[in-house]
């Protein structure tokens, strides 16, 4: 059910910011609503995600008018902070989103809406599990205000599927993507790499399968073993093998190569998208580049000019401060300019636009040369006076991270 929340001070029961926050009302600014429902837990995931046995208290068919609430309080928070302005993107993430009828998932964008605005030409994405889409909820959400659909088809491949515990019909990637598409939406494909007795060769043809359904934008995720899931505790067992770090590197090279022979340009270390910058994730870029958000759902975190707070986790104490008329908000920090300037680093640098090299510490500066020389980062673009990682660099990226901050 998710990693435990961080250590942080006490959120004031009405969400109130500080006063002498400083919000920019022209910085970008995103939405993220998160759907904590799933059928099955997937012995991989440690987000903040429940199925129907561990709900205990809250009700699924209750979550969007919930949601709702903490949207309305949401708007007069920041209303109060000066910091209210339309949305640029929209995220709604999990879990699976689509386990929900999409007249709750347009009602919930609605109030977004209602609240905030969305901006002209705002990006809206859902996620969804193959097997939840047809044509019909493609169109409903198409005609609520989506315009993207991220598809999680992990793997083409079957005992790699059972290995990760998805339990989609492979087949019914193709119809989801299909159904997206009628509906006039841009699709992202997202793959996981490295699961238990997933060879090169398998991969690869995950690969073909993804490449044939020709998506806008494409996402490859090394499989990262979390504390506490079933996947880790199988592996203390020694029921399944670690993840082959050698061998995922060699599946990143594969899909980075095969990506970028089909016309996919990467622009952070794990995506890629076709079309220049089109097709990009604007959603993630906005993480990716510090920028302003407010997660709404259990668990979810925010980022407001520097201020940083997160939700309950579990649905029901989520339920219960909003029936309540309180904030959800468990807990909140404010880092100080040390913390930002290392989070700067280690995020800016993962994006192909690169990270200022004036944004690096004086003192650690002289590390640059160094990276080049190994083929860590480009030379060109040093030049000019950012940070770019090569691909080899994308895979030693944290390796890169240490040295201009250590």
């Amino acid at each position: 059910m998710g990693a435990a929340l961080p250590i942080g001070d006490p959120a004031p029961p009405d969400g109130a910011l500080p006063a002498d926050l400083a919000i920019d009302p022209g910085a970008a600014f995103g939405v993220y609503l998160h759907v904590p429902f799933c059928r099955v837990r997937c012995g991989y995931c440690d987000f903040n995600t429940y199925t129907a046995t561990e709900l205990r208290g809250a009700r699924q068919d209750a979550y969007a008018d919930t949601l709702i609430r903490e949207v309305r309080l949401a708007r007069d928070v920041l209303d109060r902070a000066g910091g209210a302005r339309a949305a640029e993107t929209v995220f709604f993430g999990g879990g699976t989103p689509t386990l929900l009828p999409a007249g709750d998932l347009a009602r919930m964008l609605g109030a977004v809406r209602e609240a905030f605005g969305l901006a002209a030409g705002a990006e809206v994405t859902v996620e969804a599990n193959p097997d939840t889409v047809t044509p019909a909820i493609a169109d409903e959400l198409a005609a609520a205000g989506v315009t993207r659909m991220s598809i999680g088809m992990q793997s083409s491949v079957p005992h790699v599927l059972a290995a990760l515990d998805r339990t989609h019909t492979p087949g019914n990637v193709g119809t989801a993507v299909a159904a997206a598409r009628a509906a006039g939406m841009d699709v992202s494909v997202d793959l996981i790499y490295g699961a238990p007795g997933e060879s090169l060769a398998d991969w690869n043809a995950s690969l073909e399968t993804a490449l044939a359904l020709e998506p806008d934008h494409l996402s490859a995720y090394a499989l990262i073993i979390e504390e506490g899931t079933k996947l880790a505790r199988q592996i203390a067992r020694g029921d399944v093998p670690e993840p082959d770090g050698d061998l995922q590197a060699d599946m990143y090279e594969l899909a980075d190569e095969r990506l970028a022979a089909a016309g996919y340009e990467w622009y952070e270390v794990s995506n890629w998208a076709r079309g220049g910058e089109r097709h990009r994730s604007r959603h993630n870029l906005n993480y990716w580049r510090g920028h302003d958000w407010w997660g709404f759902g259990p668990g979810a975190h925010s980022h407001v000019a520097g201020l940083r707070w997160w939700n309950v986790k579990h649905p029901a104490a989520y339920a219960q401060r909003l029936a309540a008329g309180e904030s959800p908000a468990a807990g909140r920090e404010r880092p100080g300019p040390d913390a930002r300037a290392l989070e700067r680093v280690l995020l800016e640098s993962r994006i192909r636009e690169g990270l200022p090299i004036d944004a690096v510490a004086s003192e650690r500066r002289d590390a640059v040369a160094g990276l080049i020389a190994d083929g860590l980062i480009e030379g060109p673009a040093a030049i000019r006076g950012r940070v770019v990682l090569t691909r080899r660099g994308r895979l030693l990226a944290d390796a890169v991270v240490r040295a201009l901050t250590s």
